[in-house]
């Protein structure tokens, strides 16, 4: 199976709008009544057998069970028999919130997350339709449950063999839009090592430096609209909260940065085809993102974002049939690319790379791209070798890839 997302513009009616927002407004409720009702059986369970608080215990019957996804299944169904408003949206759509607040508690536990938050009008910003019709879209109309036809936008048209899945509407700053879950029954196998090899390296100074010592500058996305993004926060420090000013200064502010996310969402897919144009193995460093959001660099990490760019330029090289592959990022910078030898840490102003042992001399980063190409050559020498590819491919020019150990050379 091959699953693709598509996001489209609406541009629903006035009369969908509304049945749109009081959607959002009947799953926040079901969202934060679900969240309590598991939040008070497990306060009702925190004391111990033999010893309660000296100020207040909450308590609930012994028999009660634990409110998972299946009972609260069973209490919605009741609800919509005694609640005119909550009947009045799909029961599919509502199960779904249920089944995201399941997936939220389980998360919680395998991958360490956080807590679950109570939602309020702003937060709940998306819901999903699970079933769609097969001939669900004609021209620049969807049909979706209870809001009928719906113009939008079709910017790019939908592959052939695929159907639609899933529709999830989402609301951002700039209106409402669509993203269509689509699956074809195709299997498409995994690109394989062949061709030019390319090891990138990633960092603050340059946002990429790549093996063949081609050095791109780090945009910054968030300067263009930060002096307009200041004035605006201060004028809203002094709106009472709530108020109609306030609100439409929280609109404004919404579009910028709903502008500086698109601009930086529309730049790592032309770096990440850019990238893969003449290459037909990308290395990237494993690096955990989420710590140098930590760091005292965290606002020009969020700024570039480094994690969602190594997602998008995978999904780049599974596309034009690249290879990637990731490597260990440790130790990179205090490597030599010809001979191997450690040259010990360097301090962040050193941008030059010298060896005490070969005398092999370029910039820090290019050198560390080179080691990381090194790295990821390895692991395919060890795993399978790398194929040979045609002139007619258009990535290597007729020039053909010989193995790890030669490359080094």
């Amino acid at each position: 199976m091959l699953n693709l997302s598509y996001e489209y513009k609406l541009k629903p009616s006035k009369f969908q709008i509304e049945q749109i927002e009081h959607t959002l407004d009947v799953c926040r409720s079901i969202w934060n009544f679900a969240l309590l009702e598991r939040i008070d059986w497990m306060r009702s369970r925190k004391s111990p057998v033999n010893a309660c608080s000296i100020q207040q215990e909450y308590i609930l019957s012994p028999e009660t069970k634990y409110p998972n996804y299946n009972e609260q299944a069973k209490s919605l169904t009741l609800a919509r028999k005694q609640n005119k408003k909550i009947a009045d949206v799909n029961a599919q759509v509502e199960q779904q919130v249920l089944r995201t607040l399941e997936r939220a508690f389980a998360d919680r536990e395998k991958k360490n997350l956080g807590f679950p938050r109570f939602k309020n009008r702003n937060p709940m910003r998306s819901f999903v339709f699970p079933q769609m019709l097969k001939n669900c879209i004609k021209g620049n109309q969807i049909k979706l449950p209870q809001l009928g036809w719906v113009k939008f936008r079709q910017s790019r048209p939908i592959p052939d063999g695929f159907l639609v899945k899933q529709a999830r509407i989402v609301r951002k700053a700039t209106g409402y839009f669509v993203i269509l879950s689509l699956q074809s029954d195709v299997d498409i196998p995994q690109p394989i090592p062949h061709g030019h090899p390319k090891g990138l390296d990633i960092g603050f100074i340059c946002a990429v430096v790549t093996s063949d010592n081609e050095s791109i500058p780090r945009p910054r996305f968030l300067n263009k609209y930060l002096r307009e993004l200041k004035r605006l926060q201060r004028m809203l420090k002094k709106k009472q909260k709530g108020s109609c000013g306030w609100k439409k200064l929280q609109k404004r502010i919404a579009r910028l940065h709903f502008k500086t996310t698109s601009h930086r969402k529309d730049y790592h897919f032309k770096l990440s085809h850019h990238l893969v144009k003449d290459a037909g193995m990308i290395f990237v460093e494993d690096i955990n993102f989420r710590m140098w959001q930590r760091s005292f660099l965290s606002k020009s990490s969020a700024d570039f974002g480094f994690g969602q760019f190594i997602d998008i330029l995978e999904w780049v090289c599974f596309r034009t049939d690249t290879y990637l592959c990731k490597v260990d990022h440790r130790y990179t910078s205090q490597e030599c690319p010809e001979c191997g030898a450690r040259t010990g840490k360097k301090d962040l102003k050193e941008r030059v790379h010298q060896c005490p042992e070969c005398g092999y001399i370029t910039g820090r980063d290019h050198a560390s791209a080179l080691v990381i190409r090194n790295r990821g050559l390895d692991l395919v020498a060890v795993g399978q070798p790398v194929q040979e590819k045609a002139s007619g491919d258009g990535r290597g020019g007729g020039e053909f890839t010989r193995l790890a150990t030669n490359l080094r050379s």
